[in-house]
Parts: C-alpha cells; structure tokens; sequence
C-alpha cells in the first residue's frame, strides 16, 4: 500500500459503520484468501462442493485479477477489514440485473471471525450502496441447507424466506436443498428505520 503522509479523515466515510470497514481487495492479500481455503466446512457453504487443494500461485491469481476493483467477471469485490485495518473477510456484490433491479451478495468470513456480526455489519454496508446508490431493488440470495450461521444473517438483515430449491448440490454423499432468501429495498428501508428508532 501506497505511503500516505496526511491522516485520512472516515469520520463521514460511506464505506464503514462503527465496526467494519469494506475496502479494495490488494495484491496483498493473497494470504489471507490461501489460508482461508483450508476451512473445509465455510468453503463448502460457500462454493457448494469440495475444492481441490488451495494453491498460493491460485491465490495470488485471484487477489491480482481482482485488485482495485479490476474484477472483469461481473462482480465488486471487497476486502472487509475492522476500522483497526485487520482483514476479517472478503465480500462481493455479483448477478447485478440493471434492466430488473436485481442484485446478489457473496460474503466469506474468516473462520475466527464467525458468529461475531461482521458479516451482517458488511453486508448492510454493501445493501445500502445497491439499493440507495445503485438504485438496484430486490436482494436474491439462498444459503445451502445446514448453513445456520448464514440464514440467521438472512433473517437479521430482514430477508424473507421465499421458498427451497430442493436437493439441488450433491455434497458429502447427500443431496442438499438451497433455501431461497429475499428482500426489497422498501423492506430494507422499512427494517433501517426500526433500528434507528430502537
């Protein structure tokens, strides 16, 4: 990173809350993205199968082809890092439908990181940029049977249940179904104006 002499002021910066901050994924990061590869069971929610063994050269790869927001695959990729600079995650806005105003959210968390609310933080974040900035209207996500820790972060942020795609991943012998989650920017708006008034 790039020696900065002046203090940069986040006071009224966008891109954080009171805990995370989500900034451009660096060259850099590369360790991070290689070490968390070897959580078998986040990886498996996450990609929905058994991935080969992590390689630092695919790593390098990835943060490389994705640094400063140079993602030619259709996806904004996201560091999320704590407003101390550590890197707990990786988020990405992706399936962005212009034409419809629909949007979908990838998230993976460090394992040590899990259960703690960075993610539901991130993802709010990352929510009130497409639905108040890119004027996108409807969040389509669906989280893989058993992945309890994602749907609870569904259902925090507001999302609906909206149906099961049923055994649609073949993932340790077994057929596993997609629970399909929701919501719209009025109901985003509607569940920021309950916190606020909490």
């Amino acid at each position: 990173m790039e020696d900065i002499t002046r203090k940069i002021d986040y006071s009224h910066y966008f891109w954080q809350d009171e805990v995370v901050r989500l900034r451009a994924i660096r060259p850099e990061d590369w360790e991070g993205d290689y070490i968390g590869k070897f959580d078998t069971p986040a990886r498996r929610f996450l990609e929905c199968a058994i991935e080969l063994p992590p390689t630092m050269a695919d790593s390098k790869k990835f943060t490389e082809e994705n640094a400063d927001f140079s993602s030619t695959n259709g996806r904004i990729m996201f560091t999320i890092e704590t407003l101390e600079g550590k890197t707990v995650g990786g988020i990405n806005l992706n399936s962005i439908d212009e034409r419809n105003g629909t949007f979908s959210i990838g998230i993976g968390l460090d394992k040590e990181f899990h259960g703690k609310g960075y993610g539901t933080r991130a993802m709010k974040i990352l929510l009130k940029y497409a639905f108040l900035e890119r004027r996108l209207n409807k969040f389509n996500d669906y989280v893989l049977e058993g992945n309890e820790g994602s749907a609870k972060m569904m259902k925090k942020l507001g999302c609906i249940q909206e149906g099961v795609r049923r055994q649609v991943v073949y993932i340790n012998g077994q057929y596993l179904d997609f629970i399909m989650f929701g919501l719209t920017k009025d109901e985003f708006i509607e569940k920021l104006k309950e916190e606020d008034s909490e």
